[in-house]
């Protein structure tokens, strides 16, 4: 297994745990600032927003820098973003510090897809690209907790320092094993924007929204939903993180293996389900056990779809793989933002914090329409549109676009 992709890992560490970590000290944050939970749900919000708008812009920015350095520049304004927050002196400025946070999160990830996809051989993507986001899905099992935990009795201000000292770690990792590539040639915006022209890019990248989006309706406020809906401790929701972040991993490792195969049916599949179980916890949250369960599921079913989605983006812009992959990392956030605005909404209205999962299993019965229609796209192309021997999943990626030397 080449280090390179451990390195990628690591830095997805400390990403992972420095987006979902807010989840989880939302009402420390709330006390602190005199604001509502809904109200510190921003935190996720506005992080959410700013690796939309930050993937395409730092993306497009380092297009003539060798991924390497971009990489760990990306790292850069990770650990700066993280020590804003820690630093914080009101609601404003730590908002602020999650927006530069949020700047590497699209970009790292987009050009972490590229390189890893790179590093093995083809029928093998799908499995690289879930073994960098591992480091994500472990942050759930680790950090996230471990930050949650640090937040209710040390403060959340050093959460987010230890966050920073991840980054550096991040920094470190990239600058020794990503291997070195040379500056790669561009044809500018118009070049790199030409392979988005793609429907079925656009149709994987709404999928992404949806579905993902599906599973932050409820995560945003997974906290208040144990200890007021499900009446536990609030000492048990590090716990409970815990039992979420299993799912993350374990949906991510099938999922790899499983896109590597049949990519689409088993997404579909995954988003139905997915549905399924966000629809069963906005009516059974109030049972502990079920909850347990339920939200093991959630994790399971939601990062099931993370590498089949970035993989059929990879798949159809094979013009333009660095950023159509950091784009659907910005369309993951998208669907976060939606989603947790959406929840917000419900909860406001008065509908409860378990409304907010109902919001999730509408938008991931969606995604699952949307999955449809772009199987039936591909069998169009395959009656008709797309010459003998190439992938229904539409035009394959060349192979020097995905080594990370070019």
């Amino acid at each position: 297994m080449p280090l390179a992709l451990l390195a990628l890992a690591m830095g997805a560490f400390g990403i992972g745990t420095t987006e979902f970590v807010a989840t989880g000290i939302l009402p420390q944050v709330a006390d602190t600032f005199g604001v509502s939970i809904p109200s510190a749900g921003y935190l996720v919000t506005c992080y959410a927003v700013g690796v939309v708008v930050g993937a395409p812009v730092t993306t497009l920015l380092g297009t003539r820098m060798p991924r390497k350095t971009m990489l760990a520049l990306l790292m850069g304004v990770f650990t700066a973003g993280n020590l804003l927050c820690a630093a914080a002196p009101d609601f404003a400025l730590l908002l602020a510090g999650r927006v530069l946070a949020s700047f590497a999160h699209g970009a790292f990830f987009g050009i972490g897809s590229v390189v890893a996809a790179g590093l093995v051989a083809p029928h093998r993507r799908a499995s690289a690209i879930s073994l960098m986001f591992s480091g994500l899905t472990i942050a759930n099992v680790a950090g996230v907790p471990l930050g949650t935990l640090v937040g209710q009795t040390a403060g959340w201000r050093v959460t987010f320092v230890l966050i920073a000292a991840l980054g550096v770690l991040g920094v470190a990792g990239v600058l020794c094993f990503v291997p070195k590539d040379r500056r790669p040639e561009v044809s500018g915006v118009a070049g790199e924007a030409a392979a988005l022209r793609d429907p079925q890019v656009l149709l994987a990248m709404l999928m992404t929204v949806l579905g993902f989006g599906g599973v932050f309706a409820a995560v945003t406020y997974i906290a208040p939903i144990l200890t007021d809906v499900a009446s536990f401790p609030e000492s048990s929701v590090s716990w409970l993180l815990v039992v979420f972040g299993c799912g993350l991993v374990l949906g991510n490792i099938l999922g790899g293996r499983l896109a590597d195969r049949r990519l689409m049916p088993m997404l579909a599949t995954a988003l139905s389900l997915l549905g399924l179980t966000l629809l069963c916890l906005s009516l059974a949250a109030s049972h502990q056990a079920a909850t347990v369960v339920l939200i093991f599921l959630i994790g399971f079913f939601g990062f099931a779809t993370v590498p089949p989605l970035q993989k059929r983006v990879l798949d159809n812009a094979a013009g333009a793989p660095t950023l159509a992959s950091s784009l659907n990392i910005g369309a993951f956030n998208l669907g976060n933002a939606i989603a947790a605005w959406l929840g917000g909404l419900t909860i406001d209205a008065g509908y409860g914090y378990a409304s907010a999962s109902a919001v999730g299993a509408a938008m991931a019965a969606a995604a699952v329409l949307v999955a449809l229609l772009s199987v039936h796209l591909d069998t169009r192309r395959a009656r008709g549109a797309v010459p003998a021997g190439e992938p229904l999943t539409g035009k394959p990626l060349p192979e020097d676009a995905l080594d990370p030397a070019s």
